[in-house]
């Protein structure tokens, strides 16, 4: 079966606003690494920590403390079946599916620990560990 790579950059923000209702907050640039194949896909998103640099100068020059830039959001799988009773469709039209209907789910927990194989072992060990995720998605034997 032959696999789609698809790596995505989503832009910085800062969408700060005095009002609590158009107060969207500040987000740095996103990474989406995708594999799709067989209808489905499995997905690994990260931060960069690169914002814009307005809001270093603004907000966060004030936390001098010393923290990783980067971190893991989500590890997940985007499928046109439901995975357990009662899931709902999570998007009407997926960009991983084609615009098709999507269920799909993620842990935050192993997008730590992918984000830790990311920074030791580069951008392949990360597309072995979907391409993993995809197999056993597909039920594919290892």
């Amino acid at each position: 079966m032959k696999f789609e790579k698809i790596i995505k950059f989503s832009p910085a923000f800062d969408k700060r606003n005095s009002d609590p209702k158009k107060n969207y907050g500040i987000g740095a640039v996103k990474v989406y690494m995708v594999l799709k194949g067989g209808g489905k896909a499995v997905h690994f998103v990260f931060s960069t920590g690169m914002y814009l640099p307005k809001t270093h100068q603004t907000w966060l020059s004030r936390f001098p403390y010393n923290r990783e830039p980067y971190i893991g959001y989500d590890v997940g799988y985007h499928d046109t079946e439901p995975h357990y009773e009662g899931q709902t469709h999570s998007q009407e039209k997926c960009e991983w599916l084609n615009g098709k209907p999507c269920y799909c789910d993620g842990s935050a927990l192993r997008a730590e620990e992918f984000m830790k194989v990311l920074v030791k072992k580069g951008s392949g060990a990360v597309w072995r560990l979907l391409k993993k995720d995809l197999k056993d998605l597909l039920g594919e034997k290892k």
